[in-house]
């Protein structure tokens, strides 16, 4: 088993610290956050990710898991080192690179034997090389060590899984030593191992994010063409997904993507193929279509009410996705905001990112409201916005909502409820791709 250092305890670095104890190698945890540490070391994990609180306490119980602040002791310690500090968006979309490039230098002044050093952060391809620069410039350059990369593939919501049976291990490597070390450390995993040279290991996860990212634009631009001439975007990807070549995964329209991940990445990439003189319209159109979707609920709110201003919008769904308190460029967040700044009067609801959204949204004074239930968030709305597919919300009693709202309207951000039904109750709605009084394909199949 390997004695590990994991430098950054966000939520790549810690679902990898944890996961990695799991398997019974020695992990030390690093973080400049004293609170976060404190909380890691009690068995409380410091955001929400199913299952993550049992990983947490059995890499307590069994000695295999700590946490600390002292990354110089740390490195010491440990043989292999992973990078998972964050790289937020700089500017013009380029990632910030400041806490890579400052791991880097305290491990060059810890070097007194061989470490192997593995990027997990997402970065551009070529930080590799800025690494090593990095660690020989700021005092390492008599000690033999190796930089390889290992990126993550991991989906908030279902993190854990995705790390324990993944689709795919990438490991970046340019010498035989890190090789083997890598190898043997991913040893148990019954996936296909990519072993390539660092800067195309770097490269295929911004490209993997990217990819993934344009498949959801694509169906947002296609839903809008739905939405033009009666079509059902339902049945269209549904007819997409049925080719092999395209797949049905990521192709759901709705209110575009968020989180941590695909808007910086793509911007990030976007930004990275316009500095190598690569032309990035594509991604830059990408990037543009998701930014446009928050004014397309706007639109359908205003197409049902006429105006926002003084409108009681009931809001569900804080989080950028199901089964993750994370708001990181949640779509919902955006809406609030845009609502307010229109003259709404919004009231929220979700059921793990509430305290998340308290703090983020705490400026907004008394216009906005955050409610204990669904049904306290619908009482006196105008209209009721769906924007995160949390299964519960489709299981709601809309019957009981209908009787709490002031005016029986439904916007559906996420598709996720049967239009016929909802409609048979009284609501006006409106979903995603799918144009009103034509909620079915003009040419049916049979099953």
């Amino acid at each position: 088993m390997a004695r590990l250092c994991v430098v950054g305890m966000g939520y790549v670095g810690l679902v990898t610290a944890l996961c990695f104890a799991k398997l019974g190698n020695s992990v030390i945890g690093v973080d400049k956050d004293i609170n976060k540490l404190k909380l890691l070391s009690e068995g409380s994990p410091t955001f929400y990710e199913h299952g993550l609180d049992e990983l947490l306490r059995e890499g307590l119980e069994k000695g295999k898991l700590s946490f600390t602040n002292d990354i110089n002791r740390s490195i010491e310690q440990s043989e292999i080192i992973f990078i998972c500090v964050g790289t937020p968006p700089g500017e013009n979309g380029r990632p910030d690179l400041s806490q890579v490039e400052e791991v880097a230098r305290s491990i060059a002044i810890n070097l007194k034997s061989y470490k192997l050093i593995v990027e997990k952060s997402t970065v551009p391809a070529g930080t590799a090389e800025r690494i090593k620069q990095t660690i020989k410039l700021a005092g390492g350059e008599d000690t033999v060590f190796d930089v390889a990369s290992n990126p993550e593939f991991l989906r908030e919501g279902s993190a854990i899984a995705d790390f324990s049976c993944p689709d795919r291990i990438v490991l970046g490597v340019d010498t035989s030593m890190a090789r083997t070390m890598l190898k043997e450390l991913y040893r148990d995993f019954d996936c296909p191992v990519l072993i390539t040279d660092i800067a195309t290991a770097e490269l295929i996860k911004h490209a993997s994010n990217a990819f993934l990212a344009t498949k959801i634009s694509f169906s947002n631009l296609v839903a809008d063409i739905c939405e033009k001439v009666g079509a059902n975007i339902n049945l269209v990807v549904d007819g997409l997904g049925y080719d092999r070549r395209i797949g049905r995964e990521f192709l759901n329209a709705g209110i575009g993507y968020g989180g941590s991940c695909f808007p910086k990445d793509v911007k990030a990439f976007a930004a990275m193929a316009g500095a190598l003189g690569v032309n990035n319209t594509l991604l830059k159109e990408v990037d543009r279509i998701n930014e446009d979707r928050i004014g397309a609920i706007v639109k359908k709110i205003e197409d049902a009410l006429w105006v926002c201003k003084n409108k009681r919008i009931a809001l569900l769904g804080l989080a950028f996705k199901c089964n993750t308190d994370d708001i990181r460029e949640s779509p919902g967040i955006k809406l609030v905001r845009e609502l307010v700044r229109k003259g709404s009067l919004v009231t929220c609801y979700d059921p793990k990112a509430m305290d998340n959204a308290r703090g983020e949204l705490k400026n907004l004074g008394d216009v906005l409201s955050f409610a204990e239930t669904p049904y306290v968030a619908a009482s006196e709305a105008d209209a009721l916005v769906l924007m995160t597919e949390w299964p519960e919300f489709v299981q709601l009693d809309f019957l009981r909502m209908k009787k709490l709202m002031r005016t029986p309207v439904i916007i559906d951000g996420r598709n996720m409820l049967q239009a016929e039904e909802i409609e048979k109750i009284g609501f006006w709605y409106s979903g995603i791709g799918c144009h009103r009084g034509n909620r079915k394909s003009k040419f049916q199949y049979d099953n």
